[in-house]
C-alpha cells in the first residue's frame, strides 16, 4: 500500500472546469448530498478547499458557510493550510470536503485538523476519487496528459473509512457514483439497464464516492465502588465478647 504522506504537492484544481467534465461533476455531488445536507444542524459549516467552496448547498439549514483555500479566490473567505486550520477545538458543527484527500500530500494531517475542530457528532461529507475504478486505471496510461487527474491520489473508500473510523467517526452512509473513465470527456449516459446493473453488482469499480460520516463521542461517567465487608456482622457473637470481657475486668478487681 502506498504511504499517505508524500513530500510532493500535488497541482490543486482551483476550478471545477480544471476537471474532466468536472461541471458535471459537481453538479453530481450536489445532487447526491443535497438531502443529507438536510440533516445538518448548528452555526458553522466549513467548506475546505477549492472544490469544495464551490459546492453549493442550498437546503443545508446552516447559514454560516465559510469558505477555506490555500490561495486567495474570489469564492475564499478564510486563507490557510488544510493542514493547519485557524479554529478553536469543538467549534464546527460540519464539513464538506469535495476531493480536497485526493489532492493533498497528507491528508491525515487535514482529518486531524478535521476531527480537533468538528463539534462531537458534527457532520462529514468527504468525495473521493475511487483507484479500482476506469479512471484510476487511466490514471496510469497516457491519456489527456494535461489533466490535473493525473496528479491526484486516488485514495479507496474502504482505505478512507478506516481513517476515520480510527479518529472517533462513524460512517452513516456511503454513496457510489458514475462508471465514467473522466479522461476521454465522454458525456454521462442517461440511466439505463445497464447502468442500473452495475450499480447494483459492480458498486466497488464506480469512478467517486460519497463518505457520510459523524463525530462520535461517548460521555465518561463515574462507577460508584461496591463497597462489601469482608466478615458479616453476627449479633450473636458481638454479644458473646461483650460477656467475655465483662468476667474479665470482675476477675481483675476482684484480686
Amino acid at each position: 500500500m502506498r504511504p499517505a504522506l508524500i513530500n510532493k504537492h500535488p497541482i490543486q484544481p482551483e476550478l471545477w472546469r480544471d476537471l474532466p467534465l468536472g461541471e458535471d461533476l459537481k453538479f453530481l455531488i450536489e445532487t447526491q448530498i443535497s438531502e443529507v445536507s438536510r440533516k445538518f444542524f448548528g452555526y458553522h459549516l466549513v467548506r475546505l478547499g477549492n472544490l469544495s467552496s464551490q459546492v453549493e448547498l442550498p437546503s443545508c439549514p446552516i447559514k454560516h458557510q465559510i469558505n477555506i483555500t490555500s490561495k486567495m479566490h474570489s469564492y475564499s473567505n478564510i486563507v490557510a493550510s488544510s493542514a493547519d486550520l485557524p479554529i478553536s477545538e469543538n467549534s464546527v458543527d460540519a464539513f464538506l470536503l469535495a476531493h480536497e484527500l485526493d489532492f493533498a500530500n497528507d491528508p491525515h494531517q487535514i482529518l486531524r485538523e478535521v476531527d480537533r475542530t468538528i463539534m462531537p457528532n458534527g457532520y462529514l461529507i468527504i468525495t473521493g476519487f475511487n483507484p479500482l475504478s476506469l479512471c484510476g486505471l487511466f490514471k496510469y496510461l497516457p491519456f489527456n496528459k494535461g489533466s490535473v487527474l493525473h496528479d491526484a491520489r486516488f485514495f479507496s473508500c474502504a482505505r478512507v473509512k478506516d481513517w476515520l473510523q480510527l479518529l472517533g467517526f462513524e460512517v452513516v452512509d456511503v454513496k457510489r457514483l458514475l462508471f465514467n473513465e473522466l479522461f476521454l470527456h465522454r458525456k454521462f449516459n442517461a440511466p439505463s439497464k445497464w447502468n442500473l446493473w452495475c450499480h447494483q453488482n459492480l458498486s466497488v469499480f464506480t469512478s467517486m464516492y460519497v463518505i457520510v460520516a459523524r463525530k462520535r463521542e461517548i460521555p465518561l461517567s463515574l462507577i460508584k465502588p461496591n463497597w462489601k465487608a469482608k466478615t458479616k456482622f453476627s449479633p450473636v457473637g458481638a454479644s458473646v465478647r461483650s460477656g467475655a470481657m465483662q468476667v474479665e475486668t470482675t476477675l481483675k478487681n476482684e484480686k
